[in-house]
């Protein structure tokens, strides 16, 4: 009877137009890469990328190769890879075509090398009074010769109670003493100069040959 069989549209069959059979596979592609919302991506990819024209670079690419971003989408599916945009403020647009999970692993594998090989700075202190004995000196040198051997600087100030604050030529002294002392271990980085009650010199230690 009418209206028992209400009308159902027939699914439609899969066209053969190559732009939606890209923007399939380029669909495809980012639901296997797990690819995070754009807000939190770090890259624009595929059709995030606004710019009308871009540069093009990648394995099996030609050099210097400038083309209208539709281009460069098809170039990416045929090869199917990702295009990503790497360099968005030079003109035009980078984009390099790879394999986008790859491109992330590799790039999160180079800031790890590069944060292992930041140097972190460390920095001793060694206090003094302007009128500290030979004994106490040589215990604070040694100490220092240890640290710039580890490789930490040395901050070494002089410490003015009160009027003691009129012997900070003799602080100063003691102070250059000390490099001088550290010579073959340290060289200054900061002389010697005086702030509110203290007088800072800091000692970096020399690069090994």
């Amino acid at each position: 009877m009418a209206g028992q069989f209400p009308f159902r549209p027939r699914p439609q069959a899969q066209g053969n137009n190559p732009q939606q059979q890209q923007q399939q596979q380029r669909d495809q592609r980012n639901q296997n890469n797990g690819r995070r919302p754009q807000q939190d991506n770090p890259n624009r990819i595929n059709d995030e990328i606004t710019a009308p024209t871009v540069r093009v670079v990648g394995d099996n690419v030609e050099p210097n190769l400038v083309l209208p971003i539709k281009e460069a989408l098809r170039l990416a599916d045929e090869m199917e890879l990702d295009l990503i945009e790497i360099s968005p403020k030079a003109e035009p647009p980078v984009c390099r075509i790879a394999d986008y999970q790859k491109f992330l692993y590799q790039q999160k594998k180079k800031a790890k090398e590069i944060k292992a090989k930041q140097v972190k700075v460390v920095i001793k202190e060694i206090r003094f009074g302007p009128q500290t004995d030979d004994h106490d000196y040589n215990f604070k040198l040694k100490h220092a010769e240890n640290f710039l051997k580890e490789g930490a600087k040395v901050k070494a100030y002089v410490f003015f109670r009160g009027r003691s604050i009129v012997f900070k030529e003799q602080g100063e002294i003691l102070l250059l003493r000390f490099a001088n002392d550290l010579e073959e271990y340290a060289r200054v980085e900061l002389m010697p100069k005086l702030d509110g009650k203290k007088m800072n010199m800091i000692l970096a230690p020399k690069s090994k040959k």
